[in-house]
């Protein structure tokens, strides 16, 4: 986001990184080590601020929110965050997948062979 973009569209923005790190753990009943964990699985990579400190998006919040009910019913952290991981990118295959599908009804191209 660039300066002169109005701070009202930036909090419409699911990737902006509104929360800081304690105020995510708050507002996910969990503990900033949690946080830390799961980008230290890779699951999220929280922006920084210029002071350095971690800022997480809504859109990052609901994978931590995901990851943390698997851990709640005893998934390890590290396998709650892979599984995390799979079903976000099955889930833009299938929009990806959806779009091929729509724009496949609507022009004379062919689609996708398969095998």
């Amino acid at each position: 986001m660039t300066a002169d973009t109005p701070l009202s569209g930036r909090l419409d923005d699911d990737d902006y990184p509104a929360y800081t790190m304690g105020r995510a753990a708050a507002m996910l009943g969990t503990t900033p080590a949690f946080l830390r964990a799961i980008g230290e699985a890779r699951l999220i990579t929280p922006l920084r601020s210029e002071g350095g400190h971690r800022r997480y998006s809504r859109y990052q919040l609901r994978i931590a929110a995901r990851a943390r009910e698997l851990v709640d019913k005893g998934t390890p952290i590290e396998a709650a965050c892979r599984i995390v991981i799979l079903e976000d990118q099955l889930e833009e295959a299938q929009r990806i997948n959806a779009e091929y599908r729509r724009h496949a009804g609507h022009t004379d191209e062919p689609g996708p062979v398969l095998p």
